[in-house]
This record gives C-alpha cells, sequence and structure tokens, in this order.
C-alpha cells in the first residue's frame, strides 16, 4: 500500500448508512416519542420489538424512544450508541490529521476474499502490503486433488466468466496468483490479518487460509471476522464500512490460537470430501476456536437438496419470493440479500448463475419476460408456475425435474444417481 501522507486524502468526509449522526438520532427519537404518544401504530409495533418491557403509549418516556432507535441501528442502549458514534468522530479525526498507521509496527499483510477495502484501508492509513484472495469456494468443485485449482478455473469461466469479462486462462492466472501469495506469506511477513465476514463464502475463505497456514505458521496470525456493525442499512459486508470504521476494527483484531488453525484446517479437508456428512458434525460442533465458520458452515450445507423437497436454501428463497409476486432478478438478489437470506454471501452474478440453472429442467418452474427494452438479465421479470408452486408446496420434488449437475466442495449432485440430501431439523445428511 501508499505510504503517502494520510493528511492529504482525507479531506471529505462522504454520507455512509454507517456513519450514524447524534442529532440526528436524537431528532429520530424524539420524533418516534411523539408518534408513540399519539398511539401510531407502526411505531407501537417498533416499541414491542425493540423494548424488554415496552411501556404503554400514556406511559413512555424519551429514553423509551432513544433505546428503540439505538437497537434498531445495532446498539444495544443509548449510552452505547453515542460512546460508538464518539469513536467513529475520533477514528475519523486520527484519520484526517494525518496520524501515524496503525500497522506500522511491524511489516503486515493485510488478506481479503476481494478488492472491496483495498482503497479503504489505505484512506484509514493502513501501510501493509494487501493481498486478494476471492475465489467463491461456496460454490462448485473443491477437490482433493494436485490438479484443483484448474477444476475451480473451468468452474468460474464457465459460471462467471462472461459476466467478470475473463478467459478461464485470465482467472486460472488470478486463482495461481492467491494461491501462492497465500503459500510465501508467512515467511515474508512478521503479522497477516485476516479481514472477513461471517458468511459461506468468506468463512470457506478463512478454513483454505488456517489449512495452509497450520502447515507454515506465520509469526503473528490475526482475525478480523464481522457478523455486525451497527448502521442505518444491514451489514452485509465490510466493503461498506467507512475508512474510520476499519481504523475502529483494527483495535478488534483477536489472535488465532492452534485451535484455530486445526479447526479451520479439519474444515478444510471435510470440504473437499466426497461425504459431506462430516461437514453437518463440524457444524453442529460448533468448534468454539471458531463459531462463526461453523454457523457458515451449517449455511452452506443447506445448499444441498432437503430431505422434503430438493431444493437448495437459496432456490428455495427465490421461489418463495416468486410466489407473493413477479420480481425482476436484480430485486430479487437485492431482497435476498437485505431481507432474506440468514448469512449474506451471494454475489449478483452467483444469483443469476442460480436462477439460470433453475430455468435448465424438464418443465419451468417460473417463466421471464422484459418490461422493456433493457434486455440485461437484472431486469428479466420472473414469474412461478403452477409447478413452482408445487415443488415449493412440496408436491414435487425438485430433483425429479432433473436439474443440471453441480458440484459443492468434493461432492457431485446430479439426479442421476443417489445425491447427499440434508436433513434441516437433524443438521444431518442422508444418501438417497
Amino acid at each position: 500500500m501508499s505510504s503517502e501522507p494520510r493528511a492529504a486524502r482525507a479531506a471529505v468526509r462522504f454520507s455512509s448508512p454507517f456513519r450514524l449522526n447524534l442529532e440526528q438520532q436524537r431528532k429520530r427519537a424524539k420524533e418516534l416519542l411523539a408518534e408513540l404518544r399519539a398511539g401510531d401504530r407502526r411505531s407501537l409495533e417498533r416499541l414491542r420489538l425493540r423494548h424488554p418491557s415496552a411501556p404503554s403509549s400514556q406511559n413512555v418516556r424519551l429514553s423509551d424512544a432513544q433505546l428503540v432507535v439505538a437497537r434498531e441501528l445495532g446498539l444495544p442502549s443509548w449510552p452505547k450508541l453515542k460512546a460508538h458514534v464518539e469513536a467513529m468522530d475520533r477514528s475519523w479525526r486520527d484519520i484526517s490529521r494525518g496520524d501515524a498507521a496503525p500497522d506500522r509496527d511491524m511489516p503486515t499483510l493485510h488478506l481479503r476474499c476481494g478488492r472491496d477495502i483495498k482503497a479503504s484501508l489505505r484512506d484509514a492509513g493502513f501501510i501493509g502490503d494487501f493481498l486478494e484472495y476471492s475465489d467463491p469456494l461456496c460454490q462448485g468443485p473443491v477437490l482433493d486433488r494436485a490438479d484443483w485449482l484448474d477444476a475451480r478455473a473451468a468452474f468460474l469461466a464457465e459460471s462467471y466468466g462472461a459476466g467478470v469479462g475473463r478467459s478461464k486462462a485470465q482467472i486460472a492466472e488470478e486463482l495461481a496468483d492467491g494461491e501462492a501469495g497465500l503459500q510465501s506469506a508467512a515467511s515474508r511477513y512478521e503479522r497477516i490479518v485476516l479481514w472477513l465476514e461471517h458468511d459461506p463464502y468468506d468463512q470457506l475463505i478463512l478454513a483454505r487460509c488456517l489449512a495452509q497456514f497450520a502447515e507454515t505458521p506465520p509469526p503473528r496470525l490475526e482475525l478480523i471476522s464481522l457478523e455486525r456493525y451497527p448502521g442505518a442499512m444491514r451489514f452485509i459486508g465490510l466493503g461498506q464500512l467507512p475508512p474510520e470504521a476499519l481504523r475502529l476494527l483494527w483495535e478488534e483484531r483477536a489472535p488465532i490460537a492452534e485451535a484455530g488453525l486445526r479447526a479451520g484446517h479439519d474444515a478444510w479437508r471435510m470440504l473437499r470430501a466426497p461425504d459431506p456428512s462430516p461437514l453437518a458434525g463440524f457444524a453442529r460442533a460448533a468448534a468454539p476456536a471458531l463459531p462463526q465458520l461453523a454457523r457458515a458452515i451449517r449455511r452452506y450445507c443447506q445448499e444441498f437438496p432437503w430431505s422434503d423437497d430438493g431444493l437448495g436454501l437459496t432456490q428455495r428463497l427465490i421461489l418463495e419470493l416468486l410466489a407473493e409476486r413477479p420480481h425482476k432478478v436484480g430485486e430479487a438478489f437485492s431482497r435476498l440479500l437485505m431481507e432474506r437470506e440468514p448469512l449474506p454471501w451471494l454475489t449478483d452474478l452467483m444469483i443469476h448463475s442460480i436462477v439460470d440453472d433453475m430455468k435448465r429442467i424438464v418443465e419451468p418452474i417460473f417463466v421471464g419476460s422484459f418490461e422493456s427494452e433493457d434486455r440485461s438479465w437484472p431486469h428479466e421479470r420472473l414469474t412461478i408456475t403452477p409447478l413452482g408452486r408445487a415443488v415449493l408446496a412440496r408436491e414435487t420434488d425438485w430433483m425429479s425435474l432433473r436439474p443440471p449437475s453441480r458440484w459443492l466442495g468434493g461432492v457431485s449432485i446430479s439426479d442421476a444417481a443417489p445425491c447427499w440430501r440434508w436433513n434441516e431439523a437433524h443438521s444431518e445428511f442422508a444418501l438417497r
């Protein structure tokens, strides 16, 4: 990263849903209080959802409205909201003054499953090197053999190459560069910091990284693994956050101990196996060293065909949206991310690929149309068919419609033979 003076790069503080203004929140609390005292039904529902012992509209106080506002923003109390805003402001002042780089004390590598925070880390004053390792291991084959990266490149080129404007050769080169950077990191840096979220995309990359570092431990390995961040919208990923938030998160990084390395190594081995049953066991055991990894693996297991209808969870969530009303693909993607998905992990191209695969069956479960001259895939309007409703009602098994074969990790999923199915009630797999 650049080591140019920080003061020259932090002149403007742009608005962000994750930059909270305390005066604005005070105003919102006062407005909510007035609505509560007037008996506004929606405001009373907000009070009921967020207040542990909701008072009546006649007895509600400003402190009650402030508590609701704070909890809607992801903080447990009004004092915590105030402290968070003050910390963000202090962090911004540090950046604006060009204070010393947070990672200046030793040669540092910042490792991330994408490049979405690369510029923000620079803007926050970090000077360490940056490594992007962004293979979506949560989809497609992840095989236990020496040429596994070749299989990844072929899958990614077929599924997403056109969308990202990359050939198979280019994708293969990028994967090889990321893998080479990962394998050499421990010998090149005194400290490696992993910046990840709690979803399957990030956590399976965490497993890959920890498997490598279990073999070649770096002098210092630290993790920033985020599940939520206070803000006016749903937290999806670190790329949403402004530079001052990343600087604050640096203070919360935690060392990865031997138990974490072992857990990551085990999860990586299980991911590549042709039998997913050990993965289910890993998720049920909820490894204390890496609790977010266990939860993400459980969500990953939910992408396998379910025992009762053959759908994976993302397929079911799409059909549920279409059962409510027709949706454009881009709109369905947004609603999945912001409302329905328990652990947001999909990119727009992943949704596009999943929707395309759902079209490739013997009879349609939804039909597509375009309402304008813009015929790009986000604008395709999908309408569920009676067969789609039958699948959703578990009257027709999805696998009986002969969907295209797909891979999850080391497991091939096909209608041509018995396949591994996920039992949601018991959190386990069965082959049938």
